[in-house]
């Protein structure tokens, strides 16, 4: 597994349930080794995480989700050691982007130009380390202000579409994860065709 390519993936207590579990297990299946982190909590400790849906309100509704196991150390993460990051949205967004060894991750992945993926309000993350400016990305809608606020355009796209900038990667929700893993893929260099095994870029 020492080669095995790694994806950095960032999640926290009451971050959205789809959000986390399928980014994990969609990046898994095709061959990454995915360190699942969370500021203040080790490998094999828990999150809990919030199902986030549309029932008729004004906004959306939230209820308990599974818990979620945690796959490696915050403390440990070198970032120089992945192929690229992911962060889950939901509510975890709202406290991770007062951590500042949250938002120096997420510089570093802006700075060296690897890829960066961010669904629903896990833009809020993005827009706290200052990384949006001048760069074309969507969101939740109601992080929308937040993205035009600092720097950067904010696109106004269907919740089953994916937005991408470069190395950057983003979608308002969990209905896009079709289209939001696989344009990741493809900034990563992850081939997959049917009747092939996956094929992760070469270094």
């Amino acid at each position: 597994m020492e080669n095995t390519k790694k994806i950095l993936f960032l999640t926290g207590d009451f971050a959205e349930d789809y959000e986390t579990m399928v980014p994990f297990q969609m990046f898994l299946m095709v061959g990454y080794e995915v360190h699942a982190v969370c500021p203040g909590k080790k490998k094999g400790e828990f999150i809990k995480t919030a199902i986030h849906d549309f029932e008729g309100d004004q906004t959306y509704t939230e209820k308990p989700g599974h818990n979620f196991q945690l796959t490696y150390s915050f403390a440990d993460v070198n970032p120089a050691d992945y192929e690229g990051l992911v962060i889950a949205g939901g509510r975890a967004p709202e406290y991770l982007r007062l951590n500042q060894q949250v938002l120096d991750l997420v510089k570093y992945f802006s700075d060296n130009n690897k890829p960066l993926a961010a669904v629903c309000h896990a833009i809020q993350i993005l827009t706290a380390a200052r990384v949006v400016a001048g760069r074309r990305l969507t969101a939740y809608p109601a992080v929308g202000p937040e993205v035009e606020i600092a720097g950067g355009t904010f696109v106004s796209v269907e919740a089953t579409e994916a937005v991408v900038d470069g190395n950057l990667v983003t979608s308002p929700a969990w209905p896009g994860h079709p289209k939001f893993i696989r344009a990741f893929l493809d900034v990563l260099g992850t081939k997959i065709e049917l009747g092939q095994p996956a094929t992760l870029a070469s270094v």
